[in-house]
C-alpha cells in the first residue's frame, strides 16, 4: 500500500488507465476479428465499414497511447492487403 498522497492518487490513475486501456484493446480485437470473418464470408461492403470503424479506433488508441504507432500502423496495413485481395 503506498504511503505518500502522491503515491496513492498515482495508484488510482494507474488503476483507471489501465481499466481504459483493457477495455480499448479488448474493442480493438473484437473489431478486427469482425472484420476477418466478414471477409472470410465475401461480405464486402460490410467489412470495408468495419474496417474503417478499426481504423479510427486504432488511430485514437495510438493518440491515447493505448498502442505504439507501428502496431497500429501494422494491423492497418495487413487488414487492407486482406480486404483487396479477397
Amino acid at each position: 500500500m503506498p504511503n505518500t498522497p502522491s503515491a496513492l492518487k498515482a495508484l488510482r490513475q494507474n488503476k483507471r488507465r489501465r481499466e481504459r486501456n483493457k477495455r480499448v484493446k479488448k474493442e480493438l480485437k473484437t473489431l478486427i476479428k469482425e472484420t476477418k470473418t466478414l471477409l472470410q464470408q465475401k461480405k464486402l461492403e460490410e467489412a470495408k465499414e468495419t474496417f474503417r470503424k478499426l481504423q479510427a479506433k486504432l488511430d485514437k488508441a495510438v493518440a491515447k497511447k493505448v498502442i505504439k504507432k507501428g502496431k497500429a500502423a501494422r494491423q492497418k496495413s495487413r487488414l487492407a492487403k486482406y480486404l483487396h485481395t479477397v
